[in-house]
């Protein structure tokens, strides 16, 4: 499992704590949001909205815009999960799942790991009917396209010119 750290901090130091970057306007996001802290946790778990204010103030070195379009937890010594691993560690956080976590961090279970990020952010897409689902941001996600940035006030993926 890949982990990328955060402020020159050490992978491989124990995990004491874990906080989950979830998209706070995605249903299926606030859905596992409300499930994770109903869990007996082994090691405990805080929410906090991807790109908000208080993530943006945590973590000043993440890309932001990252979190929204891909689950990220981050460790208490700065470790940094994405996707398939972020699920990983946090099902690896809860007593009942352990046991599974463990299973999806070999080189099979990865995969398997994978194919349900991919199915989750398909179901993403899909709540919307199949449209494209746009957020106020400037990201939108299109389920034959996948998510793209397009910053608010560039229409038609071109920017007026700075005066």
């Amino acid at each position: 499992m890949a982990v990328e750290t955060t402020a020159g901090r050490a992978a491989g130091v124990a995990v004491r704590g874990l906080t989950v970057l979830y998209d706070a306007q995605c249903s299926l996001c606030t859905f596992l949001r409300d499930w994770l802290v109903r869990q007996p946790q082994l090691v405990p778990l805080e929410m906090v909205p991807a790109g908000s204010d208080e993530a943006r103030r945590r973590y000043p070195g993440l890309d932001h815009g990252a979190t929204l379009d891909e689950i990220t937890v981050v460790g208490d010594a700065g470790q940094v999960y994405r996707g398939g691993a972020a699920w990983i560690v946090t099902l690896w956080a809860l007593r009942e799942h352990r046991g599974l976590a463990h299973r999806l961090s070999t080189p099979a279970g990865a995969r398997l790991a994978k194919g349900a990020v991919l199915a989750a952010a398909k179901w993403r897409g899909g709540q919307w009917g199949g449209r494209a689902y746009r957020r106020g941001d400037g990201w939108s996600y299109d389920p034959g396209q996948g998510w793209r940035y397009n910053p608010p006030g560039c229409e038609g993926g071109t920017c007026a010119p700075a005066r």
